[in-house]
């Protein structure tokens, strides 16, 4: 029987997922005491990262209680044992290779004493920064990146639509005349996912279609309006769709700039001002150049402007569909005026009530697994959430295509019947954005 593995955990995991020391299954996990000390730096401010340092260390305190860690504290049934291993002396190769005394060397320092000290098992550092990854390799030293909450595979992400180019022209017909197919008049031979939709093209005509679960049929898509917001192709009609289908209560859009996400988004929750008692759009703030938002001039809401600035110019673009003595011009300026229209920070909604309210994170691709999972945990009865961003534009630096938490959302969530998920490819800002998206 194989011996277990012992994994030696750095500080950017931990803010990562504060949770992720019960994710090494039988395997130990090591805690350099280094990453102690670099988590007391984090554990006071607004953002997640400093919101994950806090419950890290309340997890840690509830499993340590009383007792010292001699020989390690077990984390359960089936899991390995909690270390906190303290530093350690460079050995000559480090001191010959890293001239400073930094957090990331004290981590390849243990790391390097404990390969030494088990030599009959396997001892992997654990990190989501890739240059300490390559300094670890160049030690000799296993190295990966955390795992557990990665997607499999980016190229098979679920699209969110299927087309088939080979349907009868009877079919197309009868789907017009009675606006639903059943399955078995469909003839889709794989099998859909729940709320999943189709271009269905025969060599004469076309026809959009969205798989009920529900109802267990698929049925016809067409073209709708979103305050004032028209689709321009197949991709927003289908999300004008979901963004509109009360039974669907999450929905998760990608795709790169200028095909339309945030701006359907919002357009289609203010077509719905009267159901939902609160529309919230948010988007989470990842600093320029790592630096911190308080480098900024000005008070909160002066700091935080420049990067919301997006989300007002989206509903710029709606506004200037109407007049401005319009009945729907007023009404945009009578939800902002009464707090029924809110665009703020992720950070600064945190622990506000999410029941019955329209809820868009916007950018949502710097979110990780677990901020998604913290978000959507907390929707009340009555909420609709909608995750909107471009998998391939992570600002994050420990975040990637397969690792962030829009595309492990949609990865885990398809086949539910409340979610749907469309990848908008077509930009529709204009010609010269839709070029340089492409060639540039």
């Amino acid at each position: 029987m194989p011996k277990s593995k012992v994994f030696v955990i750095d500080t950017n995991v931990i803010l990562h997922d504060h949770e992720c020391i019960y994710h090494f299954n039988d395997n130990d996990v090591i805690l350099p005491i280094t990453v102690l000390e670099e988590l007391d730096r984090f554990k006071r401010g607004n953002d997640q990262i400093n919101f994950q340092a806090r419950q890290f260390v309340r997890v840690l305190d509830e499993i340590v209680g009383n007792e010292l860690f001699n020989g390690g504290i077990s984390l359960g049934a089936d899991k390995g044992k909690l270390t906190i291993e303290t530093g350690k002396p460079f050995s000559d190769k480090l001191k010959e290779s890293f001239r400073e005394d930094i957090p990331d060397h004290r981590i390849l320092a243990i790391t390097e004493f404990l390969r030494e000290k088990f030599k009959d098992r396997k001892v992997i550092l654990v990190t989501k920064d890739v240059n300490l990854r390559m300094k670890a390799k160049s030690l000799r030293i296993e190295s990966e990146d955390y795992k557990n909450d990665k997607v499999q595979d980016i190229n098979v992400l679920y699209q969110g639509i299927r087309e088939n180019k080979d349907y009868s022209d009877q079919l197309i017909a009868r789907l017009y005349e009675s606006n639903f197919l059943t399955q078995e008049e469909a003839g889709i031979e794989k099998p859909p996912f729940a709320n999943e939709f189709f271009i269905l093209k025969s060599s004469r005509s076309s026809v959009l279609a969205h798989y009920s679960p529900f109802r267990q049929r698929f049925e016809r898509v067409d073209k709708k309006v979103a305050y004032g917001i028209k689709p321009r192709n197949a991709e927003q009609t289908f999300s004008i769709h979901a963004l509109l289908d009360p039974e669907i209560k999450l929905v998760s859009l990608t795709g790169k700039a200028g095909t339309g996400k945030t701006l359907l988004a919002l357009a289609a929750a203010i077509a719905q001002h009267n159901i939902y008692e609160q529309i919230l759009l948010a988007r989470p703030i990842v600093a320029l150049s790592n630096r911190d938002i308080g480098f900024l001039p000005g008070d909160a809401e002066e700091k935080v402007s420049p990067y919301m600035q997006p989300l007002f110019d989206n509903l710029a673009v709606i506004k200037r569909c109407f007049n401005q003595n319009s009945s729907e011009y007023k009404m945009i300026e009578d939800l902002k005026k009464d707090d029924r229209l809110v665009i703020s920070p992720l950070a600064f909604i945190r622990g506000r009530s999410l029941s019955n309210c329209y809820f868009i994170i916007d950018e949502a691709q710097n979110l990780t697994p677990h901020e998604v999972k913290t978000i959507i945990t907390r929707a009340g009865e009555g909420t609709k959430m909608i995750f909107t961003g471009d998998i391939q534009q992570i600002d994050s630096p420990y975040l990637d295509m397969q690792s962030n938490g829009l595309a492990y959302l949609t990865d885990r969530m398809k086949g539910q019947d409340i979610f749907a998920h469309i990848n908008l490819v077509k930009g529709e800002r204009s010609y010269l954005a839709e070029l340089a998206s492409d060639l540039l």
